[in-house]
């Protein structure tokens, strides 16, 4: 019950960090809080596997942490990479 917990807050933190940070139009609704849920469940899974316990407070932490870290690089590396292709097909189709 906890991993549906910690995902749906790892969820929340991540779509509250697609409207706090610039170029959001670059990137779909969704794409953020999917890969802040995807990040936060499997660090919270391997960190039940390594042995912390789920009441414990640095696997609520290093989920939530690591979900929004995941969030935060991709909400600014996917801008830059995708303005840099875009420019790239507009110059491959301009030349034709």
């Amino acid at each position: 019950m906890e991993l549906l917990f910690v995902t749906v807050i790892g969820a929340s933190l991540a779509a509250i960090l697609r409207y706090l940070l610039p170029s959001r139009g670059m990137y779909g609704s969704a794409l953020l809080p999917a890969v802040g849920a995807a990040v936060t469940a499997t660090v919270w899974v391997a960190l039940v596997w390594i042995g912390l316990t789920f009441d414990g407070t640095w696997i609520w932490v290093a989920s939530l942490l690591a979900g929004a870290g995941a969030a935060l690089a991709t909400a600014l590396m996917l801008p830059r990479h995708r303005e840099a292709a875009d420019a790239r097909a507009f110059n491959e189709l301009a030349r034709n």
